[in-house]
């Protein structure tokens, strides 16, 4: 299943409280924001191809009590809107939940002017602003729920492509890494659709004699900095895999955390200063080295 899809499950969850309302930049459908707009049409609008104007809007209705869930291509917001994000929402705590669909580079054939790689960097600077990355559909709607209860901004970034969905649903604590493996070795931090590929490569490992702890990092900011120094006292070795620029991301917050609480050698996958290609996700996978096999390499390369 998409993540995407929970987006659509999530905001039907919470849509019983009347101030809940969803606005989008002429992507209802393919962000997943539609369902909610068909049930309740007054509550739903669509800005048009306008980004800025989406984020400000949003703003005003989260001032006058409302709670305003925004939803677009992460490469258009927050990409385009990131100054109102910043001013309107951030400067002012206001309470705007900020949807941002389609990120990394799996959206695949929309090539790299839709391919967001650097939305985690650009939000995670920013203060007042938690920072979600939920690793799948049943993570997506406890996620959108989690940022329902939480007074402040908020952004949730959001992949395309079909994927396990694996996660247990219906709960989502902002501010904790989720521990999927038990491993003494090495401990892989990933984030998004990387932590079940994380997962299937731990397996893959294991059959070797190497064993991974899983930490699925799906809240970026806050970060939960005693779970990862707990697990990278006991492995004494560290890996981030994510689908995003490793500056900024992820493996900015990874390494940051133990340059500062606990220095252990730490490699860092993801997208290195480039953009992506318009091709099939998979096939972009392997261009970029986020393909199950270079995942493997990588991980074993600390070892060999």
């Amino acid at each position: 299943m998409a993540g995407r899809e929970g987006v659509g499950q999530g905001l039907l969850k919470i849509a019983s409280d009347e101030r809940v309302v969803v606005l989008t930049a002429d992507l209802a459908e393919t962000t997943r924001v539609l369902e909610f707009g068909k049930n309740y049409p007054q509550r739903f609008w669509d800005v048009g191809v306008a980004e800025q104007n989406l984020v400000g809007v949003a703003a005003g209705m989260a001032h006058e009590g409302l709670i305003p869930f925004v939803s677009s291509y992460a490469v258009f917001s927050p990409g385009r809107s990131w100054d109102q994000v910043r001013v309107s929402v951030a400067l002012s705590n206001a309470n705007v939940k900020l949807i941002g669909g389609h990120a990394g580079v799996s959206v695949g054939e929309n090539g790299p002017s839709h391919q967001a790689l650097e939305d985690i960097a650009i939000m995670r600077v920013l203060a007042n602003m938690v920072v979600l990355a939920p690793a799948d559909a049943s993570q997506t709607a406890a996620a959108i729920e989690a940022a329902y209860k939480h007074k402040g901004p908020v952004y949730i970034r959001i992949t395309r492509p079909k994927t396990a969905d694996f996660t247990k649903p219906g709960f989502f604590e902002i501010g904790k890494l989720y521990r999927y493996r038990e491993g003494r070795d090495l401990t892989v931090v990933a984030c998004g659709i990387q932590v079940w590929d994380a997962l299937m490569v731990a397996e893959q490992l294991a059959k070797e004699g190497i064993e991974c702890e899983i930490l699925n990092a799906c809240s970026i900011k806050p970060f939960d900095i005693e779970t990862l120094i707990n697990s990278a006292k006991k492995t004494g070795r560290v890996v981030t895999i994510e689908d995003h620029q490793v500056s900024g991301g992820l493996g900015g917050v990874v390494a940051e955390t133990l340059l500062e609480h606990l220095p252990v050698p730490l490699k860092r996958i993801g997208v290195r200063d480039r953009f992506g290609i318009s091709a099939d996700w998979e096939s972009i996978y392997k261009e970029v080295g986020l393909d199950r096999e270079s995942l493997y390499k990588g991980i074993k390369s600390l070892f060999f």
